[in-house]
């Protein structure tokens, strides 16, 4: 597969962009979407978001307590500030619908890279694979991208880009103006996947097999991924756990051990740590053996307050 790609992107500029997974998860059970509306604004804003922040959407799925998003973005910045903007507009939806304040300031946006083909594989099968959560099964449930895949033409709809402001703020709930999209709305007025997910980009992952995914969806271990992209970024690991995660990470892509390993290389493992996992600047110098002052001018980042 092609990890790394070249698309044009929202803005109308053609880039390279790479797959991150971005997850909300609505913290102390808090529960996110409440009835089908909810799920409907949810899909919508994921397509707002996406083209607000100049990613593209691959797959998504949306349950009531957690969204699954795969973008392509040029950078992790993007990837971080499409999910911070979706947490953003749903927190304003759902504060006027239901006159509840500060109930999804416990809730967290994380963006994720996808570095290498096996990850990208399992996040992109991984994601429909939530509708589980829900009592379906993957190609029944409505609120994901799962019916974008393997079509061999595009489901049939109004297109957004034709309707007047109007239905842009009613149906859309965007004041957004949305006259370049390809988005096309069902009869139930819902966002049809095909109209804005990349489904090229998902089918050539899998080698343009529909089995291959299916049975991919039906191999991968759920807790193995929530770990990778939901629970363990979440998480501020003791330094000792994340000193072997950086050792393991340091002989599998070096084969090396980190006590032997230059400052170029470790900048990439601090550099990947800082991306992925729950930690600070201080805990990666202790951990990687470098200065604060090294690891900050390696990130090019303050201290994360």
């Amino acid at each position: 597969m092609k990890r790394i790609v070249e698309r044009v992107m929202p803005d109308g500029y053609r880039r390279l962009v790479s797959p991150f997974h971005m997850s909300m998860k609505g913290l102390e059970n808090a529960v996110l979407c409440r009835d089908d509306e909810d799920y409907g604004v949810m899909v919508k804003y994921i397509a707002v978001c996406a083209r607000r922040k100049n990613v593209i959407t691959i797959i998504y799925a949306v349950v009531s307590n957690h969204a699954h998003v795969a973008v392509l973005a040029e950078s992790q910045k993007e990837a971080d500030d499409f999910g911070q903007e979706l947490k953003r507009i749903y927190s304003m939806w759902f504060s006027r619908k239901y006159k509840e304040r500060g109930i999804l300031q416990r809730i967290d946006a994380k963006a994720v890279p996808l570095e290498n083909e096996f990850h990208t594989r399992n996040a992109l099968a991984y994601i429909p694979r939530n509708a589980q959560d829900n009592g379906c099964s993957p190609h029944e449930y409505k609120w994901s991208g799962f019916k974008a895949m393997f079509r061999k033409e595009n489901t049939p709809g109004r297109p957004v880009r034709l309707m007047s402001t109007r239905d842009w703020e009613d149906l859309m709930h965007t004041g957004d103006s949305l006259k370049d999209v390809s988005w096309r709305l069902d009869s139930h007025d819902d966002i049809i996947p095909d109209s804005f997910c990349d489904s090229q980009y998902l089918e050539q992952a899998f080698n343009g097999d529909s089995a291959f995914f299916y049975k991919t969806i039906g191999s991968v271990n759920p807790a193995e991924m929530s770990e990778f992209l939901v629970e363990g970024p979440r998480r501020m690991l003791p330094d000792t756990e994340l000193y072997c995660l950086a050792a393991d990470l340091c002989r599998q892509w070096f084969r090396q051990e980190l006590n032997t390993l230059p400052y170029g290389k470790k900048s990439r493992i601090l550099s990947y740590l800082w991306r992925t996992r729950k930690t600070t600047t201080g805990q990666l110098a202790r951990v990687l053996g470098l200065s604060r002052e090294s690891v900050q001018e390696a990130l090019g980042h303050i201290e994360r307050k």
